[in-house]
């Protein structure tokens, strides 16, 4: 598992050049035909054994993970950003950031009440990133628009289960992919895909669906855990939280998002080997949110797919948790 390097990579949508050389370093040796095409994605080749007229089964898993990019800077020094990707900006207030190449370390603030009057509305255009300057100048030499910021977080072990880092989506399905590469030999052609761009259109896998022109693809991904307690609900409340998924069930099957309706015949063959091999999973059956399938799907003719998804709490944030053995139980199944 190279879980921890990826997390603590930065590679922000259109930004992914550091976790696609941790993943190249990774899967040196165990494929053949490397290429990165012009959006970034990286593509490879593990052939397999049983005979002339193989499938061609493409895996699929993305680098990008959500953040910002700063917009400009203003006259006191504090720096503007916009969003890259789906961020909750209730969150922000008080975390901290790394911007740009030289990972210049900054926190999110409150502007001063006298330009936001309104301070229970938490909106990313009204936030700042403080990266101590006193003045314009002074976060211009360190920082310029354009530039990468990712959440300053740290990768570690909670308890004997849980691991806690940032950037899971999707950098869980790149840990999973880069295991199932490095495994094997198995009778299908594996046609490896790391994507780029997932979060803010699932705009890489498009072109390499394009690419490979596969029978078949599998995304590997990671999902929301709402498997906490209701804040709203009253110590008397005896309502179960309805989570899309959680955490120690195993992997989540996808039977439909936002993006596609999985293939009916691949969800029951999935279905079958945890079955059979007595592999622990559940069914993520809530319609919110997409994958890479959602492009892969469409491509070409058509291309049959399923996702199997790594339940994570706190998703989109600087601390998201998952699971050890459900990390262990979606690559048995996968």
């Amino acid at each position: 598992m190279i879980l921890q390097a990826l997390s603590e990579a930065a590679g922000i949508s259109g930004q992914e050049e550091a976790v696609r050389q941790i993943i190249l370093e990774a899967i040196a040796g165990h494929v053949e035909d490397i290429r990165i095409d012009p959006m970034g994605n990286i593509l490879a080749l593990k052939k397999g054994t049983e005979g002339d007229k193989r499938p061609k089964v493409m895996l699929a898993a993305h680098m990008d993970e959500v953040g910002f990019m700063v917009s400009s800077v203003d006259g006191n020094g504090l720096i503007r950003v916009v969003n890259v990707g789906g961020i909750d900006a209730r969150i922000l207030p008080g975390l901290r950031v790394r911007i740009g190449e030289n990972k210049v370390p900054g926190v999110f603030i409150w502007p001063p009440i006298h330009v936001n009057r309104d301070q229970n509305v938490v909106d990313l255009k009204n936030l700042r990133i403080d990266i101590g300057a006193s003045s314009k100048e002074a976060a211009q030499g360190r920082v310029k628009p354009g530039d990468m910021v990712v959440f300053d977080s740290r990768f570690m072990e909670i308890g004997d289960k849980v691991l806690r880092g940032k950037a899971f989506d999707d950098r869980v399905g790149c840990s999973l992919l880069v295991d199932i590469v490095q495994g094997g030999p198995y009778p299908a052609d594996i046609l490896v895909a790391f994507t780029v761009q997932e979060e803010i259109g699932l705009r890489g896998a498009k072109v390499a669906a394009q690419r490979l022109q596969p029978d078949v693809a599998l995304i590997l991904e990671g999902t929301t855990a709402n498997d906490i307690p209701d804040p709203n609900a009253t110590p008397d409340d005896l309502m179960q939280p309805n989570p899309t998924c959680k955490l120690g069930a195993g992997p989540a099957l996808t039977v439909m998002d936002r993006s596609m309706i999985v293939d009916p015949r691949l969800l029951r063959f999935l279905r079958g080997i945890g079955d059979k091999h007595n592999i622990v999973y559940q069914l993520k059956t809530a319609r919110g949110g997409g994958t890479d399938g959602g492009s892969i799907h469409l491509s070409n003719t058509g291309v049959p797919s399923a996702v199997i998804s790594m339940p994570c709490r706190y998703i989109h944030s600087p601390s998201a948790y998952l699971n050890k053995d459900d990390y262990g139980a979606t690559l048995a199944l996968a």
